[in-house]
């Protein structure tokens, strides 16, 4: 699909979870956007100007030139762009009241719950200079938990919130790093069928090389954590196969 936005809206924004989301809704509605990079590993989120309109000091931040009235918007919060994208594109949102209010609950899920969580875990697991192994434990406890929560609503339902929308384009790119999450193949097949048919869609790899050759350094750096993580996976199955009491034990 695609709306009727002449001039393109600007898009602040870091190559993370809470960026790809609205990228991906750019690509999938068809409206022109450009992009401002906001370096948050180097603390431009913190920089006079860009507090000036994100209050919270995080992107992504949207400013579209043709909003209400054709008078420009800035809108901040990642649910909230998504939402106004929705409105305006008329998509993603569901027909019904009755549709919008379950894609609305599933974005809230992902704000209150996915969101928060997983971030812990990722500072947590990787970040944090000293590694608490009740913090991460507890965390990756509770990951788990959202994902059986995912896996089985999509038992039944081929996108989250019943038809593809904006619960779909904000829960995938929290999910990208599964493996950090503690999460095996094979655990939750439900939530992996979802998972691929997400990164098969043309406009999700698009908006995952939004940002061009920053993206892509980071994407590669991504991508061979995660390789190192399946092998270490692999090693640890293969060494607990030769337990004793293992069905594979010799």
């Amino acid at each position: 699909m695609h709306t009727r936005q002449q001039e393109p809206v600007t898009l602040y924004f870091w190559p993370t979870h809470n960026g790809f989301k609205i990228a991906i809704f750019l690509e999938e509605a068809g409206i022109p956007y450009r992009l401002e990079m906001i370096d948050i590993e180097n603390g431009a989120q913190f920089a006079p100007d860009f507090l000036k309109i994100a209050p919270n000091n995080k992107m992504p931040v949207l400013i579209d030139p043709e909003g209400p009235d054709g008078k420009p918007i800035t809108i901040f919060e990642s649910a909230a762009i998504l939402l106004y994208l929705g409105r305006k594109a008329g998509a993603f949102l569901g027909k019904t009241e009755a549709e919008r209010s379950v894609v609305e609950q599933w974005l809230i899920w992902q704000v209150a719950n996915v969101g928060p969580n997983f971030g812990q875990i990722h500072h947590f697991a990787d970040f944090a200079p000293e590694k608490i192994p009740y913090a991460i434990d507890r965390f990756k406890k509770e990951g788990r938990r959202l994902y059986g929560v995912l896996d089985r609503r999509l038992a039944d339902h081929e996108w989250v919130a019943g038809d593809y929308s904006v619960a779909d384009m904000a829960i995938f790119p929290w999910t990208r790093p599964w493996r950090i999450h503690g999460v095996l193949k094979g655990d939750f097949p439900h939530f992996e069928r979802w998972f691929q048919a997400m990164n098969d869609r043309p406009a999700v790899q698009r908006a995952l090389r939004a940002g061009g050759e920053i993206t892509a350094a980071l994407e590669a750096k991504r991508t061979e954590r995660a390789r190192r993580m399946d092998l270490e996976a692999e090693r640890a199955k293969a060494a607990a196969a030769t337990l004793p009491g293992s069905p594979n034990a010799l």
